[in-house]
């Protein structure tokens, strides 16, 4: 179950997110749902488009099916999600 705690440790695909900082700041507020995900983007669906973004060098905010929010570094979600899981996270 996806959690606050472990969602780095999960798989992305069908959360809600907005890219809060970025590097390129034309992304900056690109909000919609993760349709995929790849070891270094995220391709996320905004206002019937298909977005790609990088993680690295980004800041995302996640909303949980459960309603909790919260914001995660995207260097920390680099990698394939199967990849993701064996990592030792220390606390972000």
């Amino acid at each position: 179950m996806r959690r606050l705690e472990n969602l780095p440790r999960h798989e992305l695909i069908g959360l809600e997110v907005e890219v809060l900082e970025s590097e390129n700041k034309v992304e900056e507020g690109i909000k919609g749902k993760i349709v995929d995900e790849r070891k270094s983007v995220l391709k996320v669906e905004c206002k019937g488009e298909e977005k790609t973004v990088r993680k690295k060098g980004r800041v995302f905010r996640f909303k949980l099916p459960s309603g909790e929010e919260c914001k995660v570094k995207g260097s920390i979600l680099k990698g394939r999600p199967e990849e993701r899981i064996k990592k030792k996270l220390r606390k972000w």
